[in-house]
């Protein structure tokens, strides 16, 4: 019998291991992307970069998000130690991660934003709030009278993560005092 012959056939169900002797394991990412041509590859790019395979895309090109933007709903598989630096890739490249595994934005809170939120530019405003990495935006009502003259004022809906509801409202706050807006914050646990 040749060594050919003698030596176990492969488990056609074997999982590689990576280099540090880990199994990809799936994770799920959801994010939300402009509506622009490349900007699906680009957040593609991030996680073949960092390791990860890819398994599926969700692309919901006809559901828009609150903010108009696209919801792609990935799947992949990495070794558990590669995907928060798969995570932090996108975010870095400027990708809106609204669920990254089980770091699911798991707590809602609404604020309502007082000013002049048409003449400190609104888009600036949201795009400030959308950085803070504890919270994502996920409804916006606009209440806005002819002219800019009126004041005119907004309720935001936030997804926080667990656990940094008072992070986002902070952030907030920090926004809203630097534009010269008032903030009617939800009541949270332990407020007079």
């Amino acid at each position: 019998m040749s060594d050919e012959e003698s030596a176990p056939a492969a488990d056609p169900e074997e999982v590689t291991e990576t280099d540090g002797g880990e199994r990809p394991q799936p994770h799920t990412i959801r994010l939300e992307l402009v509506d622009e041509p490349g900007e699906l590859l680009a957040a593609l790019r991030p996680i073949s970069d960092n390791g990860g395979n890819l398994l599926s895309i969700f692309h919901e090109r006809g559901n828009l998000t609150p903010r108009g933007r696209i919801p792609v709903e990935v799947d992949l598989e990495c070794p558990p130690d590669r995907f928060d630096t798969i995570v932090e890739a996108l975010r870095d490249e400027g990708v809106n991660v609204i669920q990254a595994g089980a770091e699911r934005y798991g707590e809602e809170l609404s604020v309502v934003l007082i000013g002049h939120l048409v003449d400190t530019d609104l888009s600036d405003t949201l795009r400030r709030i959308e950085e803070c990495s504890s919270a994502s935006l996920s409804d916006i009502s606009l209440n806005a009278p002819e002219g800019r003259e009126d004041v005119s004022s907004a309720r935001l809906r936030l997804a926080t993560r667990a656990g940094e509801t008072q992070a986002a409202i902070d952030a907030v706050r920090t926004i809203a005092d630097e534009k010269d807006l008032h903030v009617v914050e939800p009541l949270t646990e332990g407020s007079a």
